[in-house]
C-alpha cells in the first residue's frame, strides 16, 4: 500500500529553502487567503495562475506544480501585492526563488539572451561600443544642424569629472534612437552637466528578470566601477 503523507510532510524544500531565504521567512505563513494580491496583479489569470493560488500552492508543498509553472516567468516584479498584501507575504521574492530554479537553459530565450548581450556588450541590445558611440554622435549631429535653438546640446560619452552619469534603455540606439533626444534636452535646459558611458551603458539589467544573481551582479560592479573612475558623483538610473 502507498505511504500517505501529511500536509506538513508534503510541505517540501521549496517552501523550507525560501523561508530561510527571505528576511523574516517572507511571512509566508501569514497569507489569509483575501485575494487582495489578485486584485491589483497585473499577471492574474495568465497561465491559469494567480498570486494568492501560487503562495497556496508553495504552503502546501506542490513543488512540482510550483517549480514548473510557466506563470513565473509572467510575472512583472511590479511589486503590487507585496505593498498591497496586508500581510506583506513576499510574493515577488518567491516568484524570483522559483525562477532561480529552472536549469538556466531552460529560462526564456529572450530574456536570458538580453541578459548574456548586457554583460557581454553592455546593452540588452547586444550592439558593439562602436556602434552605439555612432548613434548617439549621429543623433547629436542631426539635431544640431536641424534643429534651431539646440546647436550647442550635448551628449556626451565617458566625460570624465561629469557630475552625473546616465544610463539608457538599450532598445532605443537601435530601433527608435530619436527618442533618446528629449532626455537630452531637459538636461540641457536645466543645465545638467552629465556622461554616458562607452562600456556597460544599458539601462535594463535583464539578468535580474532571469533570476540570474552572478550576472547581475556582475552589470552593478561593472556600472558602479565606470562612475567611479569617471568620477561622477550620481548615477542617474534611466530604467
Amino acid at each position: 500500500m502507498a505511504d500517505v503523507l501529511s500536509l506538513e510532510e508534503r510541505a517540501a524544500s521549496f517552501r523550507e529553502r525560501v523561508k530561510s531565504a527571505i528576511p523574516g521567512g517572507g511571512n509566508l505563513d501569514m497569507c489569509m487567503l483575501c485575494g487582495t494580491c489578485v486584485s491589483g496583479c497585473p499577471a492574474s489569470g495568465l497561465a491559469g495562475m494567480d498570486p494568492r493560488k501560487f503562495v497556496r500552492m508553495v504552503i502546501l508543498g506542490l513543488d512540482e506544480e510550483v517549480l514548473s509553472t510557466p506563470w513565473v516567468w509572467m510575472c512583472t516584479q511590479c511589486q503590487r501585492c507585496i505593498y498591497a498584501c496586508p500581510m506583506e507575504v513576499d510574493i515577488p521574492k518567491l516568484v524570483y526563488e522559483a525562477r532561480a530554479s529552472w536549469p538556466r537553459d531552460q529560462r526564456p530565450k529572450g530574456i536570458r539572451a538580453s541578459c548574456d548581450h548586457h554583460v557581454q556588450r553592455g546593452g540588452a541590445m547586444g550592439i558593439p561600443k562602436e556602434d552605439w558611440i555612432f548613434v548617439v554622435q549621429d543623433v547629436l549631429a542631426d539635431v544640431r544642424s536641424t534643429q534651431p535653438g539646440w546647436e550647442n546640446l550635448e551628449a556626451p560619452i565617458d566625460k570624465k569629472g561629469a557630475p552625473y552619469y546616465l544610463n539608457q534603455n538599450s532598445r532605443e540606439p537601435v530601433t527608435e534612437p530619436e527618442e533618446m533626444v528629449p532626455l537630452w534636452k531637459i538636461l540641457h535646459l536645466c543645465g545638467i552637466d552629465w556622461t554616458y558611458s562607452s562600456e556597460m551603458w544599458g539601462g535594463e539589467n535583464y539578468c535580474m528578470f532571469l533570476a540570474d544573481d552572478d550576472n547581475w551582479a556582475r552589470i552593478i560592479a561593472q556600472q558602479a566601477r565606470i562612475v567611479d573612475e569617471l568620477g561622477c558623483h550620481t548615477f542617474i538610473e534611466t530604467e
